[in-house]
């Protein structure tokens, strides 16, 4: 077994550095976090900075940064600023915007709702809501707000060319059927899901993502109706609350509404409790795991009326997936390649929404809304005659399973290099008959795979990157654009460090220089990333 060593603390980032105290921190972090893994000289404060971009003067656009820092880096910003801030930043479309023109939207009273940043979660709704109060008091109006109603703006009806192409407007495709992409041994269940888009006639471009609307399993939500000692036909909203609970609501993290409703049913400790957790406290540390099922067993006997209860909570919303399949090769046809999320909190088994939803309750030949989410800056190149370097490691190889069929079937001269990881190569090879068929016909022109768990030591794809450094290089240096997929917080980070040691080692450059390239590559739409 390894033995983990400490790294000492590092100071990358110089105090005279032109970056805030809170700049300073999360670069030193970053930095010491990559220099404790793999040998690489240290970046310099300008070189830092050139890796953390500015984005239209948002600094803070960085879906890797700690919420406290993205907020601190936006003090002094106009509000639809700081509201920017407060989003995932991922501009993964799950709201129906990016995350500049969802902030706009909700300054310009445009968009009323402000829970739709389903990967923000509670901090940035919770930051959201703080801030659109700022809107009506005196200096606080953002400049695109002071001409906008007092009132939101009524939604207007779907415009039917985007039949399928926003949450707001659903198509219907039929769930065709799903297999198992792990081998015996493997500590993931991983799915391969196929869907029929035949009937509704929606398609879509690789590098896309897929949104569904998955419904709460039924168990669960007959669980939560016995802890309200309702009946399962007590009509709200004019349906039943078996139903509305199980299509129409989220029973994922408990809002701070309704541990406000709680708190006017309780009282003594139990309402000061609750009073703190709608507040955003955390009186016992475990308000993090405290879900709508949760927060009725922590306040036992407290039974809200079944209209309250539904008012409280936040609506379902979508989740996005990205595509595996190339409508070209298969038109009509769509696949995902989903991780079922299952965990265990106490003694209670809890589960993902839609990864559960997809594996377990839906069947071959059901019928369920979805729509496709156009990518941003995610996309093959124009020209069909670029090399492509992929890396995806786990169901990061969605987008590129999709990108593989769809130069194949439009017959792109271009040549393909994935590089693939995961734990064990003998159980979580995704796609091995696939891709080991595209590499014997010569199509896949190189396949590079790391397995972390197959030895002692553990080996990821950018380790991989850093071994065939020299023709990796030798392919850059011939126009070829990289993409990336899958893990934001690390992978996608290593993954960029890697290319920057690459430039450097085998492309004669100095540090400052192989910044500045990677940077160019950026910029240039010739290293675009799908991460979350």
């Amino acid at each position: 077994m390894n033995q983990m060593v400490t790294p000492p603390k590092l100071d990358i980032i110089p105090s005279s550095a032109p970056f805030s105290e809170a700049q300073r921190s999360w670069l030193n972090g970053f930095f010491a976090g990559l220099l404790s893994e793999a040998p690489a000289t240290p970046l310099s404060a300008e070189q830092g900075a050139a890796l953390v971009e500015e984005d239209d003067g948002a600094p803070w656009h960085d879906q890797t940064m700690p919420f406290a820092d993205r907020m601190k880096l936006a003090e002094g910003k106009p509000v639809r600023r700081r509201m920017m801030a407060a989003m995932a930043q991922q501009d993964c479309g799950q709201c129906g915007y990016n995350c500049s023109d969802y902030s706009d939207a909700i300054a310009s009273k445009a968009e009323p709702r402000l829970n739709l940043c389903v990967p923000g979660g509670k901090e940035t709704a919770r930051m959201l809501k703080s801030l659109y109060e700022e809107l009506d008091t005196a200096g606080g109006v953002a400049p695109a707000a002071k001409s906008a109603t007092a009132e939101p703006v009524e939604a207007a009806a779907p415009d039917p060319s985007t039949f399928g192409r926003s949450r707001d407007n659903p198509a219907p495709a039929i769930f065709l059927g799903r297999r198992l992409l792990n081998g015996a041994g493997s500590e993931k269940e991983t799915w391969h899901i196929d869907f029929d888009l035949s009937g509704c006639g929606l398609d879509y471009v690789v590098g896309d993502s897929f949104g569904i609307f998955a419904s709460n399993d039924l168990g669960h939500v007959d669980q939560i109706i016995a802890l309200l000692g309702a009946s399962h036909m007590t009509d709200v909203r004019g349906k039943t609350l078996r139903d509305i609970l199980q299509n129409d609501v989220s029973l994922a993290p408990a809002p701070d509404s309704l541990f406000e409703l709680i708190s006017y049913l309780t009282g003594g400790a139990q309402r000061a409790k609750a009073r703190a957790l709608a507040q955003g406290e955390d009186p016992d540390g475990d308000a993090a795991t405290l879900d709508v099922m949760a927060a009725l067993q922590k306040f036992p006997g407290t039974r809200p009326h079944p209209e309250a209860f539904i008012e409280a909570l936040e609506p379902l919303q979508p989740r996005l997936y990205s595509i595996s399949s190339s409508h070209n090769a298969t038109p009509g046809r769509l696949s995902l390649t989903v991780d079922t999320v299952r965990y265990v909190v106490g003694k209670r088994k809890r589960h993902g929404l839609a990864s559960t939803f997809l594996a377990d309750r839906i069947r071959p030949g059901d019928e369920l809304k979805v729509y496709v989410q156009k990518a941003h800056g995610f996309a093959l190149p124009k020209n069909p005659d670029i090399p492509i370097i992929m890396v995806g490691p786990g169901t990061g190889i969605a987008p590129f399973r999709a990108f593989l069929h769809d130069r194949k079937a439009t017959q792109a001269p271009g040549k393909n290099w994935l590089f693939f990881g995961h734990q064990r190569s003998a159980s979580d090879f995704f796609y091995a008959d696939e891709l080991n068929a595209m590499k014997n016909d010569g199509f896949l022109t190189r396949l590079s795979l790391a397995w972390s768990r197959d030895t002692g030591e553990k080996f990821y794809v950018q380790d991989r990157m850093r071994e065939v450094g020299r023709d990796l290089w030798t392919w850059l240096a011939e126009g070829a654009h990289v993409y990336v997929c899958g893990d934001a917080k690390r992978m996608a980070k290593d993954v960029e460090r890697a290319l920057v040691d690459v430039t450097a080692q085998h492309g004669a450059r100095s540090i400052d220089e192989a910044v500045a390239f990677v940077s160019e590559l950026k910029k240039k739409g010739r290293f675009q990333l799908d991460v979350y």
